[in-house]
């Protein structure tokens, strides 16, 4: 993580210095300044996070947090970190407006950077009950090459053993699994719900620490 920070701090302190100084100053419409900044912002953070570095800034603590507590996003860690500092200079600089707008920026940014890092690993986990759980299992892993895991699960008022399928899709395939349950069996009960992160085989790879 050394070596990528020292490459990001180059890069940014050149482009700082010498491409970004020679861009004309914006001074048009603030709320779109604040807009289009926390979205270049966001994703230089963004493409910095996927390379396993820092910038050498804040983000350093940005990333020491997220260690403790890893179940929130880095765009949320960053959000709560910079609005404190925002906070502090509002009352230090007594400018509320030039504060406004930062937290607009720096929320933004947040939810750029969650979309770059955590996007592609979201998907949908659908459980499938059905008495014709083999013949959904087969056309799932046929047709679509998707994994499928079988639990085994009793009915609390029924009390009869039963199978139930467990499925990990990508966000545009869930409706076709979907409909292979229903067409199979229409009496189905399937259960689907959002997967904030889906990695392994046939997922991404990649894991943000």
């Amino acid at each position: 993580m050394m070596v990528k920070t020292i490459v990001a701090v180059a890069v940014i302190t050149v482009a700082t210095d010498y491409v970004f100084a020679a861009v004309p100053v914006y001074d048009g419409e603030k709320i779109l300044a604040a807009l289009f900044g926390g979205v270049i912002l966001g994703t230089g953070q963004g493409l910095i996070y996927l390379r396993e570095g820092t910038s050498g800034g804040i983000d350093i603590t940005n990333r020491l947090i997220y260690k403790k507590v890893p179940h929130m996003s880095l765009g949320k860690i960053t959000l709560a970190v910079d609005a404190v500092i925002i906070s502090a200079s509002m009352v230090a600089f007594k400018s509320v407006e030039a504060g406004l707008f930062a937290i607009v920026a720096i929320f933004v940014s947040g939810r750029v950077l969650d979309t770059l890092i955590y996007g592609g690993l979201q998907g949908k986990i659908l459980f499938i009950f059905s008495d014709e759980y083999e013949e959904i299992s087969r056309k799932i892993l046929d047709e679509h090459h998707r994994g499928v895991t079988l639990l085994s699960g009793t009915g609390a008022y029924s009390g009869q053993e039963r199978k139930v399928i467990c499925c990990a899709v990508q966000k545009n395939q869930y409706v076709k699994i979907k409909r292979i349950a229903a067409e199979t069996d229409p009496g189905a009960f399937i259960i689907i719900a959002n997967a904030g992160e889906v990695l392994g085989e046939g997922f991404s790879q990649n894991r943000i620490s």
